[in-house]
């Protein structure tokens, strides 16, 4: 099998071209969540059937889910599954993936209603919660044991560069990302694999932050997804009837950073939902400004999701900011000095041709972006192949672009390749 499913201008810049070549605020509306029926809630009838789950479990599989629960199991993508060999597959282009995302798991569900993911409380009407798609993959269930059974075994011919434990928003997260972590450092040297911690914010408080540090975490970083503070309202809080605040996360965040340090703390943000490129970029340099990082997801309409309607990120939006971001989170190049149009683009990157031709030519920017793994600092290692795009029309390359990618990449820039 495969892990994806089948599915005004400065220097250098050609002429736009007569479409919208952005994601507006207007546009980008989620729908409305409906009431889940009262026998639905909570994951009710995989808790009152309480099938014993047996070994590796894999979406899809038509049978009532069984009662999977974090710490004993986890969730992993599809890609996460073939790269330790519990599942048979092959990748487009790339050998699977170096970062291992560990996703807690509980037959409730998530209980937040974030209006553009998968695994959004508003679906238990739908499907069982390890039924349900996630970020384009399926996330197959797997025993905890047997994961660091396979980890500790291939020792230092691991093909893993890092570990993530990716917390979602249940009572029992902030309890099992300790258990999990603890298993896993009990066998498995953080030092040579080291440890990231995807956070939820809503259930955690600085000693939880600090806990996590104790036991081994390198990375601590928090999903503030959108870009702005009414996007997050919309698409996170009140709008979609969700437990998340913007101030909240903000307060996480600089938790860790008090507690991890510079260079050890992070965000990710999802592009396309509606904020301008200025916005996202803003945001971009007032997190290095901190001494954070960002990690960057392209927006993609999750099917099933409350924005499953809505149109993924146009490839030129998503370029210009990668490109941007890449300039100010490893050149030095401040958004004070780009430039942008009336509707908040980029047009122009504030670096001379000959410094932007080198960064497109040498293809990192386009990459996913992430956590750092063992190649260099701007290589992330949660590589996330084809998780917010098809292979059809990448937009994270999982891999270095190759020449016809980066040809591919300057026409969606619109950039042309100077002789």
């Amino acid at each position: 099998m495969s892990c994806h499913r089948p599915e005004a201008s400065a220097a250098g810049f050609e002429a736009a071209a007569p479409r919208q070549d952005f994601n507006g605020f207007d546009q980008m509306q989620p729908r409305a969540p409906a009431s889940t029926p009262r026998e639905a809630r909570m994951g009710a009838r995989v808790v009152k059937a309480n099938v014993a789950p047996q070994g590796v479990y894999r979406p899809n599989y038509n049978i009532l889910t069984p009662h999977m629960r974090s710490p004993e199991y986890v969730q992993m993508s599809t890609a996460a599954a073939i790269t330790l060999g519990i599942m048979p597959g092959r990748m487009h282009r790339c050998g699977c993936t170096r970062c291992l995302n560990l996703l807690l798991t509980y037959p409730e569900g998530c209980r937040a209603n974030c209006a553009y993911c998968g695994l959004a409380r508003h679906r238990e009407a739908e499907r069982d919660y390890a039924d349900r798609n996630f970020i384009r993959v399926d996330w197959p269930a797997v025993p905890l044991d047997q994961v660091v059974d396979i980890v500790a075994r291939d020792g230092a011919s691991s093909a893993f560069h890092r570990m993530c434990i990716s917390m979602i928003t249940h009572p029992r997260s902030d309890d099992d990302t300790v258990s999990v972590l603890k298993r896993w450092t009990a066998r498995i040297d953080p030092s040579a694999i080291p440890v990231s911690i995807l956070s939820n914010p809503t259930t955690m408080t600085r000693d939880d932050v600090q806990r996590l540090h104790e036991l081994g975490a390198d990375i601590f970083t928090v999903a503030l997804d959108a870009a702005t503070p009414a996007l997050f309202d919309r698409t996170r809080g009140k709008g979609v009837q969700s437990p998340h605040t913007w101030e909240r996360y903000w307060q996480v965040l600089m938790d860790a950073r008090a507690i991890f340090g510079a260079g050890k703390f992070g965000a990710h943000i999802i592009i396309g939902m509606g904020e301008t490129e200025h916005e996202a970029l803003a945001l971009i340099q007032q997190l290095v400004d901190i001494g954070g990082h960002s990690h960057l997801f392209c927006f993609f309409p999750e099917k099933g999701s409350l924005m499953d309607h809505l149109p993924a990120t146009p490839r030129d939006q998503w370029r210009r900011v990668q490109l941007a971001r890449y300039l100010i989170d490893y050149r030095g190049v401040r958004v004070d000095r780009m430039k942008f149009d009336g509707h908040g683009r980029v047009a122009d990157f504030g670096i001379s041709s000959a410094e932007l031709d080198a960064v497109i030519d040498a293809g990192v920017a386009f990459r996913t972006s992430g956590c750092p793994g063992k190649f260099a600092d701007d290589i992330s290692a949660c590589d996330r192949p084809y998780g917010d795009s098809p292979p059809s029309d990448i937009a994270s390359y999982p891999f270095a672009p190759g020449r016809a990618d980066l040809r591919k990449i300057r026409r969606q820039l619109r950039i042309v390749e100077r002789k």
